[in-house]
């Protein structure tokens, strides 16, 4: 395995032999990649491609599945420090723990914040993340330094909230001056790739969500949101506006082909049809509404109706595996084991969800999210000499069932190295998590967070005291 390693490194020109391709929606034996200048430069047969390569050594990875790296369609670099402070706490968390947090971070926690994030996310498989902007002010290239130094790639949210939900509110036109110079400070990077975001829609004014959207839109990025994820939120645009969240943009002309809505899981009938005859796209996040939401997304409803949406992680838990297998799970127990749908969707659903679906939700469709000749070579190499996939009769489905990261040996994006069995090859990720260590508990402590739920030696204290 050294020795693959030290192949895999080599920079060049990559001809990769794997005992599986996944590519056009299967998972096909006797394939051959050709990886040249950070894209997928040829694929075909393996007896072909090695006969039209003559002057490259082929690498022969007879049990290792190709496959493209997961994408992440809505997460929160910046939460790294606070991860596990939300566990047990009630719906609203970015109130009391997310704003505080992200406020009182200065540049260099959230460069160390976000590059403990990306690591994570490239440990889970994930080559692609959709940041949904930090409140931290004037630190987005800090963030975009982290995402860099890791390989991971990075859609960056610039938040344009003028009503609250952020650490500091600027004049109108001065958060329209920063979103376009936003979008335009990362048009050549290959890895960074420019968004605009609002918090939620009732922390700006309807000018603002309007004049952003369109502006994101006409920039071929995408605008970001967070809608009908809590039902207090529903019930505050319903007191304030008479309308829900969706309806609410839909009516100001705020949603379309760009707009990338988180959650969406407190959803009407009426709010699916404006998805889908607005083309907006939903971040499905089945982890989330494990751990801390009030529903779950109908994603199946979603999918029969032709409303995009991709697999994201809100923060988390960055596995892409466990992802997958969470937003099956979640739809057999929300709706199909009361319709006697078995299938509730098919594995093939949820791997392109993870993966194709969410780098089109993204707006990167041209850019990542499949193997296949011009897009970048942001892959994973899987192995599948693992008693979970043996024998193997379905391995799409198997994937998402079976999956987990320790089976993950490679992740590549832009055709280098990145990953290799869980660790970076090019920078040391244990001296960056002794130094996070060194300062987490200082951070945490003066970010002024209100915590409901205590840690659980005490939570169970105060059980047994209740005779609970």
């Amino acid at each position: 395995m050294t020795d693959l390693k030290a192949m895999l490194s080599g920079g060049g020109d990559i001809l990769l032999l794997p005992g599986q391709l996944y590519t056009g929606g299967a998972c096909r034996g006797k394939m051959g990649v050709l990886v040249r200048k950070g894209r997928y430069h040829d694929i075909d047969d393996a007896a072909t491609l090695v006969a039209r390569y003559p002057e490259i050594e082929p690498i022969h990875l007879p049990d290792h599945l190709l496959m493209p790296g997961f994408i992440d369609s809505h997460t929160h670099l910046t939460q790294s420090f606070g991860k596990s402070l939300v566990f047990g706490e009630p719906s609203e968390i970015f109130r009391r723990i997310w704003v505080p947090l992200e406020s009182s971070m200065d540049e260099r926690m959230v460069h160390l914040s976000g590059k403990l994030a990306a690591l994570e996310c490239l440990r889970g498989g994930f080559t692609t993340a959709v940041d949904a902007g930090t409140r931290s002010d004037g630190c987005i290239h800090a963030l975009a330094q982290a995402a860099r130094e890791t390989g991971l790639r990075t859609v960056i949210g610039f938040i344009c909230n003028d009503r609250g939900g952020a650490a500091n509110i600027p004049e109108r036109d001065a958060i329209l001056d920063r979103a376009r110079a936003h979008l335009d400070d990362w048009q050549d990077d290959p890895l960074i790739h420019p968004s605009l975001a609002i918090s939620i829609p009732e922390v700006a004014s309807d000018d603002m969500l309007h004049d952003v959207s369109q502006m994101a839109g006409q920039a071929g990025a995408i605008f970001q949101t967070h809608v009908n994820e809590h039902l207090v939120a529903v019930e505050r645009s319903l007191v304030a506006r008479g309308q829900r969240p969706i309806e609410h943009l839909a009516a100001i002309g705020a949603l379309g082909p760009h707009a990338l809505l988180a959650h969406s899981t407190l959803i009407t009938p009426g709010e699916l049809n404006l998805l889908r005859d607005s083309g907006a796209a939903v971040a499905y996040n089945p982890v989330a509404s494990l751990w801390k939401g009030n529903a779950i997304a109908p994603a199946l409803q979603m999918e029969a109706l032709g409303v995009r949406f991709g697999l994201g992680t809100d923060g988390t838990r960055a596995d892409g595996f466990r992802l997958m297998d969470a937003g099956e799970s979640l739809q057999r127990a929300g709706t199909g084991l009361a319709t006697g749908d078995s299938s509730c969707g098919g594995g093939w659903l949820w791997l392109e969800a993870a993966t194709s679906r969410a780098a089109d939700c993204a707006g990167l469709s041209k850019v990542t999210g499949a193997v296949q000749e011009g897009l970048a070579a942001d892959f994973l190499l899987v192995d599948l000499d693992r008693p979970e996939f043996t024998p193997s009769h379905d391995l799409v489905w198997e994937l998402v069932r079976y999956g987990n990261r320790d089976q993950i040996d490679a992740v590549f994006t832009e055709g280098r190295l990145r990953i290799w069995q869980g660790w970076p090859v090019d920078w040391d990720a244990r001296a960056l998590m002794a130094e996070i260590r060194d300062v987490a508990d200082k951070a945490i402590a003066g970010a002024g967070i209100q915590r409901i739920h205590p840690v659980s030696a005490d939570h169970k204290s105060r059980c047994a005291d209740r005779d609970l």
